[in-house]
């Protein structure tokens, strides 16, 4: 999904849980509002904390470990989707971005 429809989808009525897989300084240096952080090496193991009756936005800098988790989460029965071209494609269309943890 491309940054500007994710941002559509985000302010919708039926917003997606937003799953950043990033590390914990990354996710500090700026993040979407209201994304939660499990870091990708975390994901198996924190699984059960998602939503299985949401869409899952899956988003880290670039895209790939994002790519790699919306992947995963798919193949456990996730309605999951990886935000293309990460946080880069985010911030670089001027969406906001929140800073801390």
């Amino acid at each position: 999904m491309i940054a500007a429809d994710a941002k559509v989808r985000i302010e919708g009525e039926n917003p997606p849980y937003v799953l950043d897989v990033r590390q914990p300084s990354e996710f500090a240096s700026g993040h979407i509002p209201g994304a939660v952080l499990i870091p990708l090496d975390q994901l198996a193991a924190r699984m059960s904390e998602l939503p299985k009756d949401r869409e899952i936005l899956c988003v880290c800098r670039s895209g790939a470990r994002s790519g790699s988790a919306t992947r995963t989460l798919q193949s456990a029965g996730y309605q999951a989707v990886n935000l293309s071209g990460g946080m880069i494609a985010w911030q670089g269309a001027g969406f906001p971005v929140k800073k801390g943890s």
